[in-house]
């Protein structure tokens, strides 16, 4: 993952999370990308296999 596509998904993830905290009804799913948000944020080594299973995801969703 390059620089540029982290910062990416640390923006995509943050506007996320402030919007539902502003909604006061975060639900598990929720929960979960906020959970990515940090993640990705604080580069913690569990982020290269979280990394891995976001793309998996993303290449089943998009077919690619």
């Amino acid at each position: 993952m390059t620089e540029k596509s982290a910062v990416l998904l640390a923006l995509v993830f943050g506007v996320i999370t402030v919007l539902l905290v502003r909604s006061r009804d975060v639900k598990w799913w929720e929960a979960a990308l906020i959970g990515l948000f940090g993640m990705y944020v604080g580069q913690t080594p569990l982020l290269f296999a979280t990394d891995g299973l976001v793309h998996w995801f993303i290449s089943i969703v998009t077919r690619t």
